[in-house]
Protein backbone atom coordinates (compact mmCIF):
# COMPACT_ATOMS: atom_id res chain seq x y z
CA UNK A 1 0.00 0.00 0.00
CA UNK A 2 1.21 3.54 -0.82
CA UNK A 3 2.65 5.59 1.78
CA UNK A 4 0.44 8.57 1.64
CA UNK A 5 -2.49 6.19 1.86
CA UNK A 6 -1.32 4.55 4.71
CA UNK A 7 -0.84 8.40 6.05
CA UNK A 8 -4.10 9.48 5.62
CA UNK A 9 -5.76 5.98 7.47
CA UNK A 10 -3.33 6.73 10.27
CA UNK A 11 -4.74 10.49 10.52
CA UNK A 12 -8.48 9.20 10.57
CA UNK A 13 -7.75 6.84 12.77
CA UNK A 14 -6.18 8.82 15.15
CA UNK A 15 -8.60 11.94 15.09
CA UNK A 16 -11.14 9.07 15.20
CA UNK A 17 -9.61 7.05 18.17
CA UNK A 18 -7.49 9.58 20.10
CA UNK A 19 -9.17 13.11 19.33
CA UNK A 20 -12.34 11.47 20.26
CA UNK A 21 -13.69 13.26 16.93
CA UNK A 22 -16.97 12.32 15.33
CA UNK A 23 -17.08 10.66 11.89
CA UNK A 24 -19.16 13.74 10.84
CA UNK A 25 -16.40 16.59 12.66
CA UNK A 26 -13.62 14.47 10.78
CA UNK A 27 -15.56 14.29 7.41
CA UNK A 28 -15.85 18.20 7.50
CA UNK A 29 -12.45 18.62 8.96
CA UNK A 30 -10.29 16.67 5.70
CA UNK A 31 -13.13 17.01 3.47
CA UNK A 32 -15.12 13.83 2.76
CA UNK A 33 -18.15 12.11 3.19
CA UNK A 34 -19.18 10.50 6.03
CA UNK A 35 -19.44 7.02 4.38
CA UNK A 36 -16.40 7.72 3.13
CA UNK A 37 -14.72 8.46 6.92
CA UNK A 38 -16.63 5.52 7.97
CA UNK A 39 -15.04 3.34 5.05
CA UNK A 40 -11.65 4.73 5.58
CA UNK A 41 -11.58 3.44 9.52
CA UNK A 42 -12.79 -0.20 8.75
CA UNK A 43 -9.76 0.06 6.22
CA UNK A 44 -7.50 1.63 8.85
CA UNK A 45 -8.40 -1.62 10.98
CA UNK A 46 -7.94 -4.29 8.01
CA UNK A 47 -4.45 -2.73 7.32
CA UNK A 48 -3.91 -3.18 10.83
CA UNK A 49 -2.92 0.69 11.18
CA UNK A 50 -5.62 0.74 14.14
CA UNK A 51 -5.92 -2.13 16.60
CA UNK A 52 -7.95 -2.49 19.22
CA UNK A 53 -7.27 -4.49 22.53
CA UNK A 54 -10.17 -5.37 25.33
CA UNK A 55 -8.27 -5.10 28.83
CA UNK A 56 -10.11 -7.49 31.26
CA UNK A 57 -10.02 -6.90 34.53
CA UNK A 58 -7.15 -9.38 35.61
CA UNK A 59 -9.00 -11.21 38.33
CA UNK A 60 -6.43 -13.26 40.92
CA UNK A 61 -6.28 -16.01 43.47
CA UNK A 62 -4.64 -14.70 46.22
CA UNK A 63 -4.56 -17.70 48.05
CA UNK A 64 -3.13 -19.88 45.55
CA UNK A 65 -0.19 -17.32 45.13
CA UNK A 66 0.86 -17.39 48.88
CA UNK A 67 0.76 -21.16 49.04
CA UNK A 68 2.91 -22.01 46.09
CA UNK A 69 5.51 -18.77 47.15
CA UNK A 70 5.43 -20.74 51.01
CA UNK A 71 5.76 -24.05 49.52
CA UNK A 72 8.07 -23.72 46.93
CA UNK A 73 10.20 -20.83 48.14
CA UNK A 74 9.86 -18.18 45.51
CA UNK A 75 9.40 -14.81 45.87
CA UNK A 76 7.11 -13.62 43.96
CA UNK A 77 3.98 -15.73 42.90
CA UNK A 78 0.85 -14.17 40.31
CA UNK A 79 -2.29 -16.53 39.58
CA UNK A 80 -4.74 -15.39 37.27
CA UNK A 81 -8.21 -16.51 37.86
CA UNK A 82 -8.90 -18.45 34.61
CA UNK A 83 -12.84 -20.11 35.10
CA UNK A 84 -13.43 -21.11 31.75
CA UNK A 85 -11.15 -18.94 29.49
CA UNK A 86 -10.31 -21.27 26.51
CA UNK A 87 -6.29 -21.67 26.80
CA UNK A 88 -5.65 -19.23 24.11
CA UNK A 89 -7.67 -16.46 25.71
CA UNK A 90 -5.98 -17.62 29.22
CA UNK A 91 -2.57 -16.91 27.40
CA UNK A 92 -3.34 -13.28 26.09
CA UNK A 93 -4.60 -12.04 30.08
CA UNK A 94 -1.28 -14.16 31.64
CA UNK A 95 0.58 -12.02 29.09
CA UNK A 96 -1.40 -8.96 30.09
CA UNK A 97 -0.24 -9.74 33.81
CA UNK A 98 3.10 -10.66 33.01
CA UNK A 99 3.36 -6.94 31.17
CA UNK A 100 2.01 -5.12 34.63
CA UNK A 101 4.57 -6.98 36.49
CA UNK A 102 7.25 -6.35 33.89
CA UNK A 103 6.72 -2.35 34.12
CA UNK A 104 6.73 -2.19 37.89
CA UNK A 105 10.33 -4.13 38.26
CA UNK A 106 12.22 -2.78 34.89
CA UNK A 107 14.20 0.59 35.98
CA UNK A 108 16.96 2.43 33.98
CA UNK A 109 19.93 1.29 33.66
CA UNK A 110 18.96 -2.50 33.99
CA UNK A 111 19.93 -5.49 31.04
CA UNK A 112 16.87 -7.59 30.86
CA UNK A 113 17.38 -11.47 28.92
CA UNK A 114 14.28 -13.07 27.12
CA UNK A 115 13.63 -16.93 25.45
CA UNK A 116 10.69 -17.21 23.18
CA UNK A 117 7.45 -18.13 23.20
CA UNK A 118 3.38 -17.62 22.91
CA UNK A 119 3.16 -16.12 26.24
CA UNK A 120 5.78 -13.70 26.07
CA UNK A 121 4.78 -12.58 22.67
CA UNK A 122 1.60 -11.71 24.76
CA UNK A 123 3.41 -9.68 27.19
CA UNK A 124 5.49 -7.70 25.12
CA UNK A 125 2.41 -6.95 22.78
CA UNK A 126 0.87 -5.70 26.03
CA UNK A 127 3.90 -3.31 27.45
CA UNK A 128 3.02 0.27 27.49
CA UNK A 129 6.10 1.98 26.02
CA UNK A 130 8.54 3.76 28.24
CA UNK A 131 10.94 6.33 27.37
CA UNK A 132 14.32 4.55 29.14
CA UNK A 133 17.67 5.03 27.37
CA UNK A 134 19.75 3.09 28.83
CA UNK A 135 18.06 -0.48 29.23
CA UNK A 136 19.67 -3.17 26.82
CA UNK A 137 17.69 -6.31 26.12
CA UNK A 138 19.47 -9.51 25.50
CA UNK A 139 18.27 -12.97 23.33
CA UNK A 140 19.45 -15.48 26.05
CA UNK A 141 18.56 -18.74 23.94
CA UNK A 142 19.18 -19.58 20.18
CA UNK A 143 16.19 -18.85 17.70
CA UNK A 144 13.74 -21.08 16.96
CA UNK A 145 13.18 -19.99 13.61
CA UNK A 146 9.75 -21.26 13.60
CA UNK A 147 6.93 -20.29 10.96
CA UNK A 148 5.71 -17.51 13.71
CA UNK A 149 8.81 -15.65 14.00
CA UNK A 150 6.79 -13.31 16.31
CA UNK A 151 7.32 -15.49 18.93
CA UNK A 152 11.04 -16.16 18.37
CA UNK A 153 13.85 -14.69 20.59
CA UNK A 154 15.41 -12.02 17.85
CA UNK A 155 12.07 -10.87 17.57
CA UNK A 156 10.76 -10.52 21.01
CA UNK A 157 14.12 -9.02 22.13
CA UNK A 158 13.57 -6.49 19.47
CA UNK A 159 10.01 -5.48 20.27
CA UNK A 160 10.72 -5.08 24.33
CA UNK A 161 13.97 -2.96 23.63
CA UNK A 162 11.73 -0.71 21.10
CA UNK A 163 8.95 -0.41 23.59
CA UNK A 164 11.28 0.11 26.53
CA UNK A 165 13.07 2.83 24.38
CA UNK A 166 16.21 0.64 24.99
CA UNK A 167 18.76 -1.21 23.01
CA UNK A 168 19.30 -4.99 21.94
CA UNK A 169 21.21 -8.10 21.14
CA UNK A 170 20.87 -11.24 19.41
CA UNK A 171 22.22 -14.84 19.66
CA UNK A 172 22.72 -15.59 15.93
CA UNK A 173 22.62 -18.83 16.02
CA UNK A 174 19.92 -21.73 16.20
CA UNK A 175 18.46 -22.58 19.78
CA UNK A 176 20.03 -26.44 19.21
CA UNK A 177 22.54 -27.87 16.57
CA UNK A 178 22.93 -31.26 14.90
CA UNK A 179 25.84 -32.21 16.98
CA UNK A 180 27.82 -31.65 20.07
CA UNK A 181 31.43 -30.59 17.95
CA UNK A 182 29.18 -27.82 16.23
CA UNK A 183 27.79 -26.43 19.45
CA UNK A 184 31.10 -26.07 20.96
CA UNK A 185 32.33 -24.41 17.51
CA UNK A 186 29.49 -22.09 17.89
CA UNK A 187 29.78 -21.39 21.42
CA UNK A 188 33.37 -20.12 20.63
CA UNK A 189 32.41 -18.06 17.95
CA UNK A 190 33.30 -14.18 19.02
CA UNK A 191 29.49 -12.77 18.21
CA UNK A 192 28.20 -15.46 20.38
CA UNK A 193 30.34 -14.72 23.41
CA UNK A 194 29.70 -11.73 22.97
CA UNK A 195 26.04 -11.83 23.60
CA UNK A 196 26.66 -15.11 26.04
CA UNK A 197 29.56 -12.80 28.09
CA UNK A 198 26.59 -9.98 28.80
CA UNK A 199 24.29 -12.87 29.96
CA UNK A 200 26.49 -12.66 33.30
CA UNK A 201 25.60 -8.96 34.15
CA UNK A 202 21.77 -9.46 33.79
CA UNK A 203 19.38 -8.01 36.06
CA UNK A 204 16.40 -9.73 35.00
CA UNK A 205 15.27 -12.71 32.94
CA UNK A 206 11.27 -13.36 31.36
CA UNK A 207 10.94 -16.91 30.26
CA UNK A 208 7.85 -19.60 29.43
CA UNK A 209 8.25 -22.75 30.92
CA UNK A 210 8.37 -25.70 28.73
CA UNK A 211 6.97 -29.13 29.06
CA UNK A 212 7.76 -32.63 27.88
CA UNK A 213 3.83 -33.29 27.33
CA UNK A 214 3.37 -33.29 23.50
CA UNK A 215 0.22 -31.47 22.93
CA UNK A 216 2.08 -28.42 24.72
CA UNK A 217 5.67 -28.55 23.95
CA UNK A 218 6.39 -25.62 22.08
CA UNK A 219 9.90 -27.46 21.11
CA UNK A 220 8.12 -30.51 19.32
CA UNK A 221 5.89 -27.93 17.87
CA UNK A 222 9.12 -25.96 16.59
CA UNK A 223 10.29 -28.94 14.94
CA UNK A 224 13.76 -29.19 17.30
CA UNK A 225 12.09 -32.22 18.63
CA UNK A 226 10.42 -35.53 17.34
CA UNK A 227 8.16 -37.51 19.32
CA UNK A 228 10.74 -40.36 20.25
CA UNK A 229 12.90 -37.30 21.06
CA UNK A 230 10.42 -36.69 23.98
CA UNK A 231 9.81 -40.31 24.45
CA UNK A 232 13.53 -40.18 25.72
CA UNK A 233 13.46 -37.26 28.11
CA UNK A 234 10.35 -38.64 29.56
CA UNK A 235 12.23 -41.85 30.46
CA UNK A 236 15.48 -40.01 31.64
CA UNK A 237 13.21 -38.14 34.18
CA UNK A 238 12.58 -34.52 32.60
CA UNK A 239 9.05 -33.30 33.23
CA UNK A 240 9.56 -29.77 31.78
CA UNK A 241 11.91 -27.19 30.49
CA UNK A 242 13.32 -23.32 30.70
CA UNK A 243 15.57 -22.02 28.27
CA UNK A 244 15.69 -25.67 27.05
CA UNK A 245 17.32 -26.79 29.78
CA UNK A 246 15.35 -29.57 31.05
CA UNK A 247 14.91 -31.02 34.90
CA UNK A 248 13.09 -33.62 36.67
CA UNK A 249 10.28 -32.98 39.49
CA UNK A 250 12.69 -32.34 42.11
CA UNK A 251 14.67 -29.67 40.32
CA UNK A 252 17.78 -31.49 39.03
CA UNK A 253 18.81 -30.74 35.74
CA UNK A 254 19.06 -33.29 33.65
CA UNK A 255 22.75 -34.11 31.51
CA UNK A 256 21.13 -35.42 28.83
CA UNK A 257 22.64 -35.24 25.18
CA UNK A 258 20.22 -32.30 23.87
CA UNK A 259 22.19 -30.11 26.48
CA UNK A 260 25.14 -31.07 25.03
CA UNK A 261 23.98 -29.32 21.38
CA UNK A 262 21.61 -26.49 22.72
CA UNK A 263 22.54 -22.92 22.05
CA UNK A 264 22.43 -20.32 25.09
CA UNK A 265 22.26 -19.05 28.52
CA UNK A 266 24.09 -22.00 31.05
CA UNK A 267 22.43 -22.89 34.16
CA UNK A 268 24.76 -21.59 36.58
CA UNK A 269 24.15 -18.31 35.18
CA UNK A 270 20.27 -18.38 34.94
CA UNK A 271 20.64 -19.06 38.54
CA UNK A 272 22.60 -16.24 39.42
CA UNK A 273 20.39 -13.51 37.94
CA UNK A 274 18.42 -11.34 40.66
CA UNK A 275 15.14 -11.66 39.09
CA UNK A 276 14.13 -14.88 36.98
CA UNK A 277 10.38 -14.67 35.87
CA UNK A 278 8.45 -18.12 34.78
CA UNK A 279 5.76 -17.34 33.00
CA UNK A 280 3.52 -20.43 31.59
CA UNK A 281 -0.55 -21.43 31.87
CA UNK A 282 -2.96 -24.38 31.10
CA UNK A 283 -2.95 -27.78 33.81
CA UNK A 284 -0.05 -29.40 31.46
CA UNK A 285 2.14 -27.19 32.66
CA UNK A 286 1.81 -27.72 36.53
CA UNK A 287 4.81 -30.69 36.76
CA UNK A 288 6.95 -28.28 34.71
CA UNK A 289 6.22 -25.71 37.13
CA UNK A 290 7.01 -27.44 40.35
CA UNK A 291 10.46 -28.32 38.39
CA UNK A 292 11.21 -24.92 37.67
CA UNK A 293 10.77 -23.60 41.03
CA UNK A 294 12.98 -26.20 42.26
CA UNK A 295 15.79 -25.69 39.86
CA UNK A 296 16.47 -22.54 41.01
CA UNK A 297 16.02 -21.52 37.31
CA UNK A 298 13.32 -19.27 38.54
CA UNK A 299 12.09 -17.31 41.59
CA UNK A 300 9.25 -15.46 40.18
CA UNK A 301 5.93 -16.98 39.01
CA UNK A 302 3.48 -15.77 36.70
CA UNK A 303 0.65 -18.51 36.13
CA UNK A 304 -3.28 -19.37 36.07
CA UNK A 305 -5.44 -21.33 38.00
CA UNK A 306 -5.18 -24.54 36.62
CA UNK A 307 -1.53 -24.47 36.34
CA UNK A 308 -1.42 -23.71 40.05
CA UNK A 309 -4.05 -26.22 41.28
CA UNK A 310 -2.37 -28.79 39.39
CA UNK A 311 1.35 -28.18 40.36
CA UNK A 312 -0.04 -27.82 44.13
CA UNK A 313 -1.79 -31.79 43.68
CA UNK A 314 1.75 -33.00 42.43
CA UNK A 315 3.20 -30.74 45.52
CA UNK A 316 0.98 -32.43 48.18
CA UNK A 317 1.29 -35.33 46.89
CA UNK A 318 5.33 -35.39 46.88
CA UNK A 319 4.84 -34.51 50.75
Amino acid sequence: MERDRLELLAKVASLYYLDNQSQEQIAVQLGYSRSMISRLLSEAREQRVVEIRVHYPLERCSDLERELADLLGLERVQVLARRSLPYEQMLRRLGEMAARTVEGLVAEGMTVGISWGTALREMTNNLNPRGYTSIHVLQIIGALDTRDPDIDGPNLARSLAQVFGGTFSTLPAPLIVENERLSEALMRDRSLRRTLDQAEKLDMAVMGIGTVYPRRSSLLRAGYLEPDDLDDLTRAGAVGDVCAIHFNAQGQVLDVPLHRRRIGIAPETLRRIPIKMGIAGGEAKGLSILGAARSGLVNHLITDESAALRALQYLKGDD
